[in-house]
């Protein structure tokens, strides 16, 4: 089973300026990479024992050797266009090469566990779709079996409306889906842990 499942992961390259632009205008550039990079390490140790394949999209370049072990990650470079267009094409992909049940998160929940990855692929043996909900309108992971591009096409990326918007298109196409619990994704400095504030 675990090798028709693909992990897909979204991921910034870690550079300042770069990442967490909205932290940074509270807490700095270099406060930002430095939060970014936590939460890239723990996105790291949540999904290292997740029982399906794994594939880094970096948004800029891919690095050799860094904290994605290229013997247990496959990594690529996200397309141009927008976040609709570089998962549909990260999910079509996937569904070109053979797998049969897709997940994609990004690395921006800390509430985010190996237990609901896992939850995640075995919701996808019974239904069409899972979606976690975030807390900001958004969404941190969503998983299918085949492709749906209407969940991609025609949404205001980044704003509070996208996880309504994509539960329409899946109601919409009549699909069968779970929700996982509802998550925060680390997007402002309220939502960071008060011990990371103090990182050097």
């Amino acid at each position: 089973m675990a090798q028709n499942r693909l992990l897909l992961l979204f991921v910034r390259n870690p550079e300042s300026g770069k990442v967490k632009t909205r932290l940074a205008k509270d807490l700095g550039n270099e406060k930002a990479l430095e939060i970014y990079i936590k939460l890239l390490e723990h996105t790291h140790s949540i999904t290292q024992q997740v029982k399906a394949a794994k594939l880094v999209y970096y948004a800029d370049e891919v690095k050799e050797h860094d904290l994605w072990e290229s013997g247990e990650y496959q990594k690529s470079v996200q397309p141009a266009g927008d976040l609709g267009y570089k998962m549909e094409y990260a999910f079509n992909k996937a569904f070109l090469e053979g797998y049969k049940d897709v997940v994609i998160i990004g690395s921006d929940c800390l509430q985010l566990d190996q237990e609901l990855i896992e939850q995640a692929f075995s919701d996808l043996e019974t239904g069409d779709i899972v979606l976690g909900p975030a807390t900001d309108g958004g969404y941190y992971l969503l998983g299918m079996k085949q492709l749906h591009s209407s969940l991609f096409r025609d949404k205001a990326w980044s704003t509070a409306s996208v996880f309504s918007e994509t539960l329409a298109a899946i109601k919409h196409e009549n699909l069968t889906y779970t929700l996982l619990p509802v998550l925060s994704d680390i997007d402002r400095a309220e939502d960071v842990p008060a011990a990371w504030l103090d990182l050097k």
